[in-house]
Order: C-alpha cells, then structure tokens, then sequence
C-alpha cells in the first residue's frame, strides 16, 4: 500500500504547479493546481482510492468498462470519478485519467488566474 501510494504521490507531483495538501484530515491527500483540486487519494485505504475529475461522457463510459470506477465519492457525481486500485483498472488507464483531471482543472484554473491577472 505504501509503495503504490508513494509512486502515485511521485507522478502526481510532477504535474506542472502541482500541490499536495491536507484539507480534510491526514488520511486524504488532495493534490491541486493553481489553488484547484484535480485529485484526492484516501492513502489509508486497503486498497487505496483516488478521486478525480472527468469530462462526463468518459465519466459514464469508464464506469461502464471497469468495475473499480465510480462516480465521486462526497463529490459531483457528473464530474468526478473515485477509482479503487484493486487491480481492476489498469495502469495505463489510471494514468490517463490523472492526465485528464489535471488537464481539465489546470485549464480552467489558468483561464481564471489569466483573467484575474
């Protein structure tokens, strides 16, 4: 649990102007962009789960495809989608959807910071 955790912390942190936080207590790292959420892993979990944003028709499809996704948990369930890494998701899928969340919250972070600039 806590190498396959620390190996999602490390690519999470790679993500340009990527933050790690604590908001809702030790057990939930939220990672943001620009002051925005793009992901939260409960890391205490067995198996660990992550939240993250999607664009709502791939959010429908992935949780048709794989059992592990499901909408967000405590979140908006058009928006976001909790992954449990069980296994049952693969990697590279799991990847893409961190690409994803980061890319649509880093885009509509900047717009704002731009307009704010």
């Amino acid at each position: 649990m806590a190498k396959r955790y620390k190996t999602l912390e490390t690519y999470l942190l790679t993500k340009k102007d990527s933050r790690k936080e604590f908001p809702f207590g030790p057990n939930a790292a939220v990672f943001k962009v620009h002051g925005k959420m793009f992901a939260l892993v409960a890391w205490m979990e067995k198996p660990v789960k992550i939240t993250l944003k999607c664009d709502p028709d791939d959010a429908d499809v992935l949780r048709s495809l794989f059992d592990g996704v499901e909408p967000g948990y405590h979140m908006n369930k058009t928006h976001w989608n909790t992954v449990t890494l069980d296994g049952t998701v693969p990697d590279s899928i799991v990847l893409d959807m961190i690409d994803a969340s980061y890319s649509l919250v880093a885009k509509k972070a900047g717009n704002f910071w731009q307009i704010k600039a």
